[in-house]
């Protein structure tokens, strides 16, 4: 094969349809009941970790049902005495029947109904995981959440699971020396008397229940811009007022516009960014992005300005929009992942977006040297602990990049504007990204996104190449363990003198691949992808 167009190649990429896919995880899902908003009251102390909840379901059952499930972890000698005890539920003021077995809360309703009702759940106890209560780097005592993926059921009641989004409530007492912050907007701060101070922040926008956050601290905090009329603000430690203040002054507002304008409108009510010590890097809660206590340097470093980026990157993917089967967090993770390329190759220039996908494609094949039955979206998950994993950053990265540089950059963020306004504030599954794409492109995607995300590995590829009276012959053979990819190879040929000369290869999935040109030059040296645009590792002989 000769000079082919790359896009002619990729063209017949797609072209072979497979079967269609079906997954699911191990959550027991309950189609009837939606629920609408949680009221969270919770009252802390310093005396000891106990909390003390009250929180009240607002549900829309969209069927007669008789019985409500909630997740709350219980009370267990393998968790040191540690977890939740129910102490009462009620309706309308009328207490209920229920039981609380296997970190799980089941409510009887007094009849069978439909319609709109609220459950109250009264409970107290000492979190086993999900809300950290312990010191800051400092030694200060502090309260912060840590729900990724399944773990706010520690601590509060819900339908612990991204398919049932909520708006949420938190209105916490505590000693007056803490401040409180959370999702949405603060309607109320009251001081009580005896030292003890009320809180109520409120949150109206749909979200998952691991995004919900919740930070209890001797907090600086600083409005320090606004956009589109919405209030940015910086949450950090008291001791790193002046270094915290500094960091995080920038980039979020180039970051919220750049991303608004690209993809579609911010969904939240203000964007705060707040230190947690229960933050390793960063954690995407909506409106709230958490970052780790390491993130206050004093020299705004670029290592965190990148994970600024990749947090607040989530608020459209991830958080608006929300992968509706833990076995699609590529959406939300590689989706991600890639918008924070993008928004560094537009603040710092193309040769930074180059550098984090090279540095992507090595992850990725690192990884895949080790574990090559590693698919993005697996067919069953069962730990909904165990939900994400390094590739579905890199590698669902790499998996837009190559979707842009098939459709075109113009077709691309059509289809991805089409799609973050088809579910904004709602979920999604990667066929309905497919769809959006395929509609935009007028293309069937069937093959690519079968090969990239519905099996395991990438191309590893043993390039040789010679030149015998003038006629350069490259061959190409792919060598992973198992899979096989159907992807164009573009190589560029270099001489002594004048510019390289391209040939674009179409690798086989059965067999080895080959082209043959004549050259009136001898050939110095093969270029394997030279613009970086296929997802592989390779070895030239």
């Amino acid at each position: 094969m000769r000079f082919l167009s790359l896009s002619l190649l990729l063209a017949l990429v797609v072209a072979e349809a497979p079967a269609q896919h079906t997954y699911t995880d191990s959550y027991p899902k309950n189609s009837a009941i939606d629920v609408q908003n949680y009221v969270f009251e919770l009252s802390l102390s310093d005396e000891s970790d106990v909390i003390r909840g009250r929180t009240t379901v607002d549900a829309r059952f969209k069927e007669p049902v008789s019985e409500l499930r909630l997740d709350l972890i219980s009370i267990s000698a393998d968790l040191d005495g540690k977890g939740m005890m129910v102490t009462g539920v009620e309706m309308a003021g009328e207490p209920l029947s229920w039981q609380h077995e296997n970190d799980a809360l089941v409510i009887q309703l007094a009849a069978s109904m439909a319609g709109r009702h609220s459950v109250v759940v009264e409970y107290q106890g000492i979190p086993a995981a999900g809300l950290r209560i312990g010191p800051n780097k400092y030694g200060d005592r502090t309260f912060f959440s840590d729900n990724w993926s399944s773990r706010v059921r520690n601590w509060v009641p819900t339908v612990d699971h991204p398919y049932d989004k909520a708006a949420n409530e938190f209105v916490v007492t505590a000693p007056s020396h803490y401040q409180v912050v959370s999702n949405g907007l603060r309607i109320e701060e009251t001081d009580l008397g005896g030292g003890q101070r009320m809180t109520h922040w409120k949150n109206s926008v749909p979200t998952a229940t691991w995004l919900y956050f919740l930070g209890v601290a001797e907090f600086a905090m600083q409005q320090v811009d606004a956009f589109e009329g919405k209030a940015i603000e910086i949450w950090v430690y008291r001791q790193d007022r002046e270094d915290g203040f500094h960091d995080f002054a920038i980039p979020s507002k180039q970051v919220l516009a750049y991303y608004s304008d690209l993809i579609g409108p911010y969904a939240y009510e203000r964007l705060a960014n707040v230190v947690s010590p229960a933050t390793g890097g960063g954690m995407e809660a909506a409106s709230t992005p958490a970052y780790s206590e390491r993130s206050v340097t004093g020299d705004r470093s670029r290592r965190w300005q990148h994970v600024i980026i990749h947090e607040i990157a989530h608020q459209w993917f991830g958080n608006s929009v929300t992968e509706y089967h833990w076995n699609d967090v590529w959406l939300s993770e590689g989706f991600a992942t890639y918008y924070t390329l993008l928004f560094r190759e537009y603040a710092y220039g193309h040769d930074d977006f180059i550098a984090g996908l090279k540095d992507s494609r090595q992850r990725v094949a690192n990884f895949y040297q080790d574990d090559w039955d590693f698919q993005l979206v697996r067919p069953y998950i069962e730990d909904l602990n165990d939900v994400s994993g390094a590739m579905m950053y890199q590698k669902g990265a790499w998996i837009l990049h190559m979707l842009r540089e098939l459709l075109g950059s113009d077709t691309y963020h059509a289809g991805v504007r089409a799609y973050y306004a088809e579910h904004f504030n709602g979920h999604a599954q990667t066929a309905d990204f497919q769809r959006a794409m395929e509609e935009a492109s007028g293309m069937d995607l069937a093959g690519y996104f079968d090969q990239w995300l519905f099996q395991g590995g990438i191309p590893r590829l043993a390039v040789s190449w010679s030149q015998d009276d003038g006629t350069l012959t490259i061959g190409v053979e792919q060598t992973q363990e198992a899979y096989r990819f159907n992807v164009p190879l573009e190589v560029d040929v270099h001489f002594d003198e004048g510019d390289p000369v391209r040939l674009v290869m179409d690798l086989e999935k059965e067999g080895s691949s080959s082209i043959s040109e004549s050259f009136d030059r001898e050939v110095t040296r093969v270029e394997v992808d030279p613009d970086t645009r296929l997802l592989a590792s390779w070895e030239i002989n």
